[in-house]
């Protein structure tokens, strides 16, 4: 997906670029590599916890968020996003910056615009993808602590799943805990 106008010039600090190198393996030189642009980040209720998006069938603990659309504003794709995957209304309180997935060994770039997100309405009903449900998705609502424990925990033990492979697995939840660790390291 191209970014559009509506996106163009948003300029955020990178917090980190995750490569392959991160998890022992070879990168290789990238050929016109496909890029996603993805928004994603941590919601916060008002009793300071925080949502924690699980996918109990392959022991994934991540954070709301996903791709963006095209044409998708991306803070209106943060907010979809969080709605979809946590039943929650949102504002945007921060933004965070930027994050990248360099996946060599599949000629894949993401890059996700990073937000944190305080609760305004619970509808208590998420509305998940097919993939999702068969991957037993739910929301926990946890501690930052405890979410960045769950996070952390299950990089080594997570499982395949018909939809992705234990490569794109563990760049999503090794990703989300960079941006779990910045966000308790920079919070106001």
């Amino acid at each position: 997906m191209r970014m559009t106008n509506k996106n163009a010039g948003v300029n955020m600090n990178c917090i980190k670029i995750l490569t392959d190198e991160d998890f022992g393996l070879k990168s290789i030189e990238f050929t016109n590599p496909r890029i996603r642009y993805g928004a994603r980040g941590i919601v916060v209720r008002e009793d300071g916890k925080i949502a924690i998006f699980n996918k109990t069938n392959k022991n994934e603990y991540k954070l709301p968020g996903g791709g963006i659309d095209k044409d998708e504003d991306i803070k209106e794709a943060f907010k979809r996003e969080v709605l979809e995957e946590t039943g929650c209304e949102i504002e945007i309180i921060d933004t965070l910056g930027t994050i990248e997935e360099h996946k060599s060994l599949d000629n894949f770039k993401q890059i996700s615009y990073l937000f944190v997100g305080k609760v305004i309405n619970d509808n208590k009903k998420l509305n998940l993808t097919e993939k999702e449900i068969n991957e037993g998705a739910k929301v926990l609502w946890v501690e930052k602590e405890e979410g960045l424990k769950l996070i952390t925990e299950c990089l080594n033990n997570l499982k395949e799943s018909e939809y992705e492979n234990l490569y794109h697995s563990k760049f999503i939840v090794l990703r989300d805990r960079y941006i779990l660790e910045y966000y308790l390291k920079n919070k106001v």
